[in-house]
């Protein structure tokens, strides 16, 4: 295993990187950009993946053997061109699933109490101001939540509201058949109309891009919050800024967006009711160790000659073997 060139995309937990540094020579891109990636990734055998991965690395690496994933999202890498070249790809899914969840009941307590407003009113202008916000904040407790993807995130969101604030939870998923008897699978459009909360925890798919657009936006309840912990493209975000501007929705709490890192001049940065994080929400010391160690489980995997535990790609798995027979 000692020769095992692995090569990461960022810095990973003090922890993570001791266990990668033991299992071959483990190097780190000195900035997370294409340019970097594209120009420090030579002679790597696994890449851990942060940050997206161009085509060109796959089909330049006749060495490499794994993408694997630091996180569970995969689109940051092009699964299917690394398919193609025999290329394994693996993620870690789950493991940030609880601190994405306890972002969004965060985000949808603090949007509930105004905080936003209350903050930046109380520096700006002074105690009254900040509380003169107070007689229209709301409880979260016995609300209806409209969860959409019922994945690890969330099922521990629904698990959070449920059992924590008493909430309604309606959910919209594919795998209906799998949601417990205490919480009821619906319809896209009914889960706009009940929810007084909308959480977008679903992956990026053909399918989910645009998902919330205008006609879905006008759907959802007058004050409702939307949550999008999912990936920016899922809302058009020009009409999520309309229906903000508007008033059509009470607020909302973005942590992705289609252009990542956010422009300075984005509208949304302007906007009083809404919570911005920079794709955060995955992000806690916990989280990022039980990623690591997901990671270097997988890369020893790897370096033993085994498949990894979390292959999502298994139609790679002949050109894998003959390349490395």
């Amino acid at each position: 295993m000692a020769g095992l060139s692995i090569f990461s995309t960022h810095h990973l937990h003090p922890e993570v990187t001791e266990a990668l540094s033991g299992i071959g020579a483990y190097r780190v891109a000195s900035a997370p950009t294409p340019e970097a990636i594209v120009a420090e990734s030579t002679g790597a055998e696994v890449i851990v993946v942060r940050a997206p991965i161009p085509a060109e690395v796959i089909q330049r690496e006749q060495g490499l053997k794994a993408l694997v994933r630091h996180g569970a999202g995969l689109d940051m890498i092009p699964v299917d061109a690394a398919t193609d070249a025999g290329v394994l790809v693996a993620n870690v899914p789950g493991v940030n699933a609880l601190s994405v969840a306890e972002h969004v009941i965060w985000t949808a307590l603090a949007l509930l109490k105004r905080y936003p407003e209350v903050n930046t009113d109380l520096r700006a202008r002074g105690w009254a101001a900040g509380r003169a916000h107070s007689d229209f904040g709301r409880e979260l407790s016995r609300r209806t939540i409209g969860i959409v993807g019922m994945g690890n995130v969330g099922r521990n969101i629904a698990r959070i509201a449920q059992s924590g604030f008493a909430m309604d939870v309606v959910c919209h998923t594919r795998s209906a058949g799998n949601v417990p008897e205490s919480m009821r699978a619906v319809s896209l459009e009914d889960l706009l109309s009940e929810a007084d909360i909308v959480v977008l925890c679903c992956p990026l798919t053909a399918q989910t891009r645009g998902l919330i657009d205008a006609i879905a936006l006008e759907r959802m309840r007058p004050g409702a919050l939307l949550i999008n912990v999912a990936r920016g493209p899922v809302v058009v975000e020009s009409a999520l800024i309309e229906a903000l501007e508007t008033g059509h929705l009470g607020g909302a709490a973005i942590d992705v967006f289609d252009t990542q890192p956010l422009p300075f001049d984005h509208p949304l940065l302007a906007l009083r009711n809404v919570i911005l994080t920079p794709h955060m929400a995955g992000i806690t010391e916990e989280s990022m160790l039980r990623m690591g160690q997901g990671v270097v489980a997988e890369t020893r995997r790897v370096a033993a000659g085994e498949l990894p535990e979390q292959l999502v790609n298994p139609d790679a798995v002949p050109r894998y073997r003959q390349r490395f027979a």
